[in-house]
């Protein structure tokens, strides 16, 4: 087994939980109708917080895991590596819209837009990857992994706007 389909499992796992939970904050403050500049506050606390959250969780785990007499041929610092990796470089994908239009001006009134279209971009490319190292249908793998993560997307955006009034 070569490194890449070794790590493979914890590239995806982060990638898509990066991509999700940092979305899940774009479209929530979006659907409550509040200010870009909690987006970026919200979003980058979560992508740094819950990165090193889940890379400590995935380093204590692929520990216990091998203490138990399992997969020796993992480094639990290299999983919890790309685990963090992974979910702060994807995770960053929905939030890149609502920096550039802070810093440039750019994307004035279309970051939520363009935040779901780099989103969409950041699922398909986990797919692609996954479906070229597993031998599975690209196209496929890649559909499979934006239809999972959109419907995440799509809950996250509901609740919010459901929460609307609350804020």
């Amino acid at each position: 087994m070569n490194y890449k389909e070794k790590y493979l499992p914890e590239f995806i796992y982060g990638g898509i939980d990066g991509i999700v939970t940092t979305f899940a904050i774009v479209a929530g403050v979006v659907g409550a109708g509040l200010s870009p500049g909690i987006i970026l506050i919200l979003g980058f606390s979560n992508v740094l917080a819950d990165g090193f959250s889940m890379a400590s969780s995935n380093f204590l785990a692929s520990r216990a895991e091998q203490r138990l007499g399992g997969d020796d041929s993992k480094k639990p610092l290299k999983t919890a590596s790309v685990t963090f990796v992974s979910f702060v470089l994807l995770g960053l994908a929905p939030l890149v819209s609502f920096v550039f239009e802070m810093a440039f001006g750019w994307f004035q009134g279309q970051q939520f837009l363009v935040s779901c279209i780099l989103t969409s971009v950041a699922f398909v490319v986990i797919g692609f990857i996954k479906g070229g190292i597993t031998g599975q249908n690209r196209i496929r793998a890649s559909f499979e992994t934006l239809l999972v993560g959109g419907i995440a997307a799509l809950v996250s955006y509901f609740v919010g706007a459901f929460l609307h009034n609350l804020a």
